[in-house]
């Protein structure tokens, strides 16, 4: 009963503000003395007023000088002291009984969480983290290990060579800008590295998601990351193979990189990291997914190379750990490994 009491009392006091703001403006712009004194309310009244405070035109004005200037203009038409001092205690109360963000409720508001942890440093956001995390220095770039027989399909590149990254682990502990998230056309969650990923950034995620109208097979949508190490999550939709591979799936495949790279770019992210897509209950089969993968992220990196400064191929299981060391030479040859070849 306390707390009911508690939360009706806050209630009442924010509509008091609310209601007894407008009055006191309106009231304002039409008194004699606000003409006397050369007061121009029509320049201070914010523009819409709303049962919150923080959702008006007051915004980005702190507290106690909001809770001032509507006792100033209650005082101007007539209002006794006493009473505007009450009004601004009121103020006072209903603004601070505000709870705190949390970033791992459902009934926060999904815009002020993501906002707010985009501004955090890095130290804060370390708080808010719901797992270990792996900083980026923590992922070596990749080196060659000479043992692999596959031929080489490009010119050596040693500065494209230190943007790739081979990671066998967890991709929802990297603390990087993006991680991209193998998800279905709901982008409500799933199985596997999706459900992954919606655990880790709590229900904050689902609920962007569920604004972003799904995603179809080979798009890419960007949301926070929240609770999650990364700052951002890029969902995309790989093609359903089930052992068939055309055409059509492998177009589709090569543009969920694609478009995730694009996406990375366009939102200024450097370091990005890629689960193995559609390799699951998808169907595809892993030795042809790291061939589609390696290729469209080394002629992305022609063109873009300056935009990224690591694209990270992150692997649960050893065979398909096995499977990139074997085919990465042949995408990002070293001059002695090419040389070698010819």
């Amino acid at each position: 009963m306390q707390v009911m009491a508690l939360q009706i009392s806050r209630i009442a006091a924010r509509a008091s503000v609310c209601v007894l703001s407008r009055i006191a403006f309106q009231a304002a712009a039409n008194s004699p003395a606000c003409a006397r004194r050369g007061v121009n309310i029509a320049c201070a009244r914010p523009r819409r007023f709303s049962g919150s405070p923080a959702s008006s035109g007051w915004r980005g004005v702190p507290v106690l000088t909001r809770c001032r200037s509507v006792a100033v203009l209650l005082g101007t038409v007539g209002v006794s002291a006493a009473a505007a001092a009450v009004l601004s205690s009121s103020a006072v109360c209903a603004m601070a009984a505000r709870p705190p963000l949390n970033f791992d409720s459902d009934k926060s508001d999904w815009k002020e969480a993501k906002n707010k942890l985009l501004s955090m440093s890095l130290e804060e956001r370390r708080k808010i983290y719901k797992t270990d995390y792996i900083s980026l220095d923590q992922v070596p770039v990749w080196k060659h290990s000479g043992t692999t027989s596959a031929k080489p399909f490009y010119k050596a590149n040693d500065e494209l060579n230190q943007k790739i990254s081979l990671f066998r682990g967890d991709i929802t502990k990297l603390e990087i800008d993006a991680i991209a998230n193998a998800a279905n056309k709901t982008l409500l969650g799933g199985g596997g590295v999706d459900g992954a990923i919606h655990r880790g950034a709590g229900p904050l995620l689902r609920k962007e998601c569920s604004t972003l109208g799904g995603c179809e097979t080979g798009e890419a949508k960007i949301t926070g990351a929240y609770c999650l190490p990364a700052k951002h999550v890029i969902h995309t939709v790989g093609p359903i193979a089930h052992g068939s591979v055309g055409e059509t799936e492998r177009q589709a495949l090569r543009d969920c990189y694609n478009n995730c790279l694009h996406t990375a770019t366009k939102n200024q992210l450097r370091t990005v990291a890629f689960p193995c897509i559609s390799t699951g209950v998808y169907g595809y089969p892993p030795e042809q997914a790291v061939e589609v993968a390696l290729k469209t992220v080394r002629e992305y990196l022609e063109d873009n190379s300056a935009q990224l400064d690591r694209v990270i191929f992150c692997v649960f299981l050893k065979s398909d750990e096995n499977l990139y060391n074997s085919q990465l030479p042949a995408y990002f040859p070293k001059d002695e490994f090419l040389k070698s070849k010819l």
